[in-house]
């Protein structure tokens, strides 16, 4: 079962090369043939020559991310992308989520269309599509979501599993959470599953366990591709929608989830505990099969009406992940994303009730009232979650 990713936007290309490259990196092992084939079908084609292509088609409204993605593939002289895989335009869509969504979208569908098509034509069996993109730009957002719906479109039966990088709380653009409201409202709609990674997370992970003095984007890219191939190799089947993922490095198999606090608070106020509709936990590596992971089905993880034992996955194989000895990933469909949600829609409603900006977005056919219904979206996801007990 193969899986063409679409790479959208400069966050989305970044990522995406990244993440091609740890999986090639993880799958090309001499002494795992059968391991490394089956990863390499997956994720890559075999040219006539032998060479690996990443079964990936590269949008971007701007060129120079694309030939900076595709020449830095080409130079690690493992993998490749596809000479004709990629579409990109100079016409920038700035930073406005609606040019994308509602213009440059639609103006470049067919061209988009084409390209994905000669990938899927490329698989055997096609599995379904990871679009990776961020949540708040303007190509990675607006036309990702655009196309997202027209892959859920085209191909009904095959799974969509869109990845999305959270800005940073502190703000890279500055109607950015106006993007994000418009992006997971319609994405929720849309996608099977949705994994999200927070830049404030990664940056911590950075800072804090990597121990990075002067951390970049690639940096932050590096640690996504490598939670996000702990989440992919093992098997491919899409998690909860609204799942979050973390792979930590460097674990004793002695697994725990955090403890629950006494009084199982439900509030978003620090502190609080979050409850999990769904957990899927991947062990890989040295003694797996005696890695201890009963704390994971303490019924105090999970809300009241859920069994543990239906809640929780537990996938294990003794295949190693990257050259790593011993590595564990959570992908959890819980309250984990309800603060950084949450603050997210109370200021761009801060913004919308002053209607700053909302010409930029009227202007290229987004209305008022996609707005409010987008709010009213979210707000009924955050409430969903926030009374989960």
């Amino acid at each position: 079962m193969s899986v063409v990713t679409v790479q959208l936007g400069q966050c989305g290309n970044q990522v995406g090369q990244e993440l091609f490259d740890v999986m090639c990196s993880d799958a090309r092992d001499v002494h795992r043939k059968t391991y490394s084939a089956v990863s390499c079908e997956r994720f890559f084609r075999q040219t006539t020559q032998g060479a690996l292509e990443a079964r990936a088609v590269l949008i971007d409204m701007e060129p120079k991310v694309i030939n900076h993605s595709m020449s830095k593939a080409a130079k690690s002289g493992r993998w490749r992308y596809g000479e004709t895989s990629h579409f990109s335009q100079k016409q920038g869509s700035g930073n406005n989520w609606a040019n994308g969504y509602c213009v440059l979208g639609p103006r470049h569908r067919d061209a988009v269309e084409e390209l994905v098509r000669r990938e899927v034509e490329h698989c055997d069996m096609l599995a379904g599509f990871i679009p990776i993109m961020s949540v708040a730009g303007g190509t990675g957002s607006g036309v990702g979501t655009f196309i997202t719906q027209c892959l859920r479109d085209v191909y009904p039966s095959s799974f969509v599993l869109n990845h999305l990088t959270w800005p940073y709380g502190t703000g890279e653009v500055i109607v950015q959470n106006y993007n994000s409201v418009l992006t997971l409202a319609h994405l929720y709609q849309l996608s099977d599953a949705i994994l999200v990674h927070e830049n404030d997370i990664v940056h911590k992970i950075c800072s804090q366990l990597l121990k990075i003095k002067q951390i970049s984007f690639s940096d932050i890219n590096r640690v996504i591709a490598h939670q996000l191939g702990g989440v992919l190799q093992p098997t491919l089947t899409p998690a909860s929608c609204g799942a979050y993922s973390r792979h930590p490095i460097g674990i004793d198999w002695q697994v725990c989830p955090p403890p629950a606090s006494a009084g199982r608070s439900r509030s978003l106020s620090a502190g609080s505990f979050n409850t999990s509709l769904a957990n899927l936990l991947i062990l890989r590596g040295k003694d797996v099969y005696s890695a201890e992971t009963g704390g994971f089905e303490d019924p105090a993880i999970y809300t009241s009406w859920l069994p543990p034992d239906e809640a929780l996955s537990l996938w294990k194989s003794p295949v190693p992940f990257n050259k790593y000895e011993k590595s564990a990933t959570l992908v959890s469909n819980s309250q984990a994303l309800l603060r950084p949600l949450d603050d997210m829609v109370r200021k761009a409603w801060n913004m919308f009730a002053s209607r700053a900006y909302i010409h930029q977005y009227v202007k290229f056919g987004i209305s008022e009232e996609d707005f409010l219904d987008s709010f009213t979206s979210l707000e009924q996801v955050i409430s969903s979650y926030s009374e989960l007990q």
